[in-house]
């Protein structure tokens, strides 16, 4: 409720405030009460609602979700895979004024994603995230004002299609968290295959090339729980056999850390150093040789495309039916898990996620070896 006071001169000053949501007071002045009274009353339920008329906003020059990401990824340094999901929120919703964001504008969105775009939840929490990380660091640079905190304030299972989502959509989807791990034989299979060169298909086979780093590559995932990227974008000096490490400074949250090397990592990889050859034009510091050092995410893409393409073709090939790239990390971090002593925490530290949930993700017990540890 706006505050009101009378001066001598029988004009009549409203005052607006509202913590959180506007920087600073608001104070109109009326000579008429009766106008000012309905003013009052119009302007009081907008900022009820969370709602700042243009004329009233902060003057910071960042009024919508694209100039707000534009400097976010500017000044913050948010994660690649933040600046991904972000270029699509860009895309779809840069115009959109920040002062509008309110809670009903979010759940909106969301049905939105569900009933019309028809996303995963994976991919509508992704969204949400990125929007909340990007929000927040706006409310800290007193960019803009969410009183309602909508991002931040939604119900566990708010990315899960109900009953209502699912009719409209014409569909329900379902978070499917993968579970495939390497079977008896399998990495051996994987290895001959490798060792062949050539990829059988029903037009022309394929002749494999730089089969050392395909098998390196291949016993590193497997052993080491890093990323596909982490690992095509290794340069010499972030290897250190001596210590058994491997250093990352790219990773996928934007955090650096330190991979331990297994026995069998480390001989992959000076097994591999003594045949390491580099196409011509790559950097030479490389340790693989498919990427050519551009950082745009365009290139790295591509690269990432063409890897997993390539391997799922290698998988396919060797009798590993549905195996994926990324299947070797819940591999690895399994076997962590199943081989030895270290705890959650330390796991954690080796792989790079950032919470208990996230790891319990990748986390893919054997029923077998589980009940090996029964009395």
């Amino acid at each position: 409720m706006a505050g009101k006071k009378t001066f001598p001169n029988g004009t009549i000053q409203y005052t607006f405030k509202r913590s959180g949501l506007l920087e600073k007071p608001i104070y109109l002045t009326f000579d008429n009460e009766v106008e000012g009274d309905a003013f009052a009353q119009r302007l009081d339920l907008l900022l009820d609602n969370g709602i700042v008329p243009t004329e009233y906003q902060s003057k910071s020059g960042t009024s919508t979700i694209g100039e707000l990401i534009r400097q976010y990824e500017r000044d913050a340094h948010p994660s690649p895979k933040d600046r991904g999901v972000l270029k699509t929120v860009y895309e779809t919703h840069g115009s959109q004024h920040l002062a509008g964001i309110t809670v009903d504008w979010v759940d909106e969105w969301i049905r939105k994603m569900k009933r019309e775009e028809k996303l995963a939840p994976s991919t509508i929490r992704s969204k949400i995230g990125a929007m909340a990380r990007c929000t927040d660091w706006g409310l800290r640079q007193k960019i803009l004002l969410l009183p309602d905190r909508p991002f931040r304030t939604l119900p566990d299972g708010y990315s899960q299609y109900t009953e209502l989502d699912g009719k409209l959509a014409g569909c329900t989807r379902v978070d499917v968290e993968r579970d495939r791990r390497l079977e008896d034989g399998e990495f051996e299979q994987v290895l001959d295959m490798i060792a062949a060169g050539v990829l059988p298909r029903k037009q022309r086979p394929l002749q494999l090339e730089h089969l050392p780093a395909l098998r390196c590559m291949f016993t590193l995932a497997v052993e080491s729980a890093m990323r596909m990227r982490e690992m095509y974008t290794l340069t010499l000096e972030q290897v250190v056999l001596k210590k058994s490490t491997v250093f990352l400074d790219k990773t996928k949250n934007g955090d650096k850390r330190q991979v331990p090397l297994t026995t069998p990592a480390a001989a992959a990889i000076k097994s591999y150093m003594e045949s390491r050859a580099l196409p011509a034009g790559r950097p030479e510091n490389m340790l693989f040789p498919w990427w050519d050092g551009n950082p745009s995410e365009q290139a790295l893409h591509r690269t990432t495309d063409y890897l997993s393409g390539l391997y799922e073709g290698i998988f396919e090939a060797a009798g590993c039916p549905g195996l994926r790239f990324h299947d070797l990390r819940h591999e690895a971090v399994s076997r962590l898990f199943e081989r030895t002593n270290l705890t959650d925490t330390e796991i954690m530290k080796i792989s790079g996620h950032k919470s208990q949930k996230q790891i319990m993700r990748y986390l893919n017990l054997r029923g077998s070896t589980v009940a090996s540890r029964l009395w």
